[in-house]
């Protein structure tokens, strides 16, 4: 592929801000039955994140030839499934996390019933909006999202997770437990896109495929790495929490430089994976190469 990474960057910058505001209006398109919860779901979406998710959705989708139109609802449906995962993550029961991208987490900010209440009120507000838009594969959409979500997906990841505190694990172990909880709802973004695209059975989603499970992985290990040698302030959330919980990381097992070389390594099969795509693939490759190059 030929490089031209401005126009690239570009092109993730417009897909981030489409996000953003397709995101706004879902979420405030009309009021909800109680104010309180609607304030405290904006403050969990709106405003804040990468928003790698819905980019990915439509840089998959772009590249395949679907319109931003026909996107939107799968990308906004993304996003709210893991803007739900991190409210619930962030509560006592789960990780106890106080702060999360720079300001306090959504139980802390409001209350803990109302987090629980903002992250179920998103969960199905998700499969609202992905079922929004008329598609003659909606159904294939609305399981590969549920199927990335729930028991073998990132719901199993979170479960492994919590019960892994303070365990030795072996790299395989922490590999499928990274698989499930940050690598299923990034291969299903992919996903998600590419089947607006095209059918099951082109080719070019496979590819897509293997794109998206190595930078899952890659974007795990990375943060990993920024567990380690982040600072509180750049990464919007408290530095050292994995070391201090005893969570098993890839830098625990494998030491830090060997963490790293393994996401560059990852990042070597993402980028061959996107061969078929051609000239297409670009935005693609530049947003994998920003995932391990990122500061948070």
């Amino acid at each position: 592929m030929s490089a031209d990474a401005p126009r690239a960057e570009g092109v993730i910058d417009a897909a981030r801000s489409r996000s953003e505001h397709v995101l706004t209006g879902w979420l405030n398109r009309q009021g909800g039955a109680c104010a309180t919860l609607d304030d405290a779901i904006n403050y969990s979406v709106l405003g804040t994140g990468k928003r790698l998710r819905p980019v990915l959705v439509y840089l998959a989708g772009r590249a395949l030839g679907a319109e931003d139109r026909a996107l939107d609802a799968p990308a906004a449906a993304i996003e709210m499934i893991h803007a739900y995962s991190l409210v619930h993550d962030d509560l006592p029961a789960m990780d106890d996390d106080d702060l999360r991208r720079g300001r306090p987490t959504v139980h802390r900010a409001f209350d803990e019933p109302l987090a629980i209440l903002a992250g179920d009120a998103l969960q199905t507000l998700a499969f609202e909006a992905l079922a929004s838009r008329p598609h003659p594969r909606l159904g294939e959409l609305v399981t590969t999202l549920a199927r990335a979500a729930g028991r073998d997906g990132m719901a199993a990841g979170q479960a492994i997770d919590l019960g892994a505190v303070g365990s030795t694990m072996d790299l395989a172990a922490l590999q499928a437990m990274h698989q499930h909880k940050t690598g299923a709802l990034i291969r299903a973004a992919v996903r998600l896109g590419a089947l607006v695209a095209v059918e099951e059975s082109d080719p070019r989603v496979a590819a897509l495929d293997q794109y998206a499970a190595a930078i899952g992985l890659a974007f795990q290990i990375h943060d990993d790495v920024l567990d380690v040698t982040g600072d509180t302030q750049t990464l919007g959330k408290i530095s050292g929490a994995d070391a201090e919980r005893h969570k098993p990381t890839y830098p625990a097992l494998l030491g830090l430089e060997n963490a790293q070389r393994r996401a560059r390594e990852l990042l070597d099969e993402a980028l061959t994976a996107l061969g078929p795509l051609g000239d297409a693939g670009q935005p693609l490759a530049a947003l994998a190469r920003f995932m391990i190059a990122r500061d948070h």
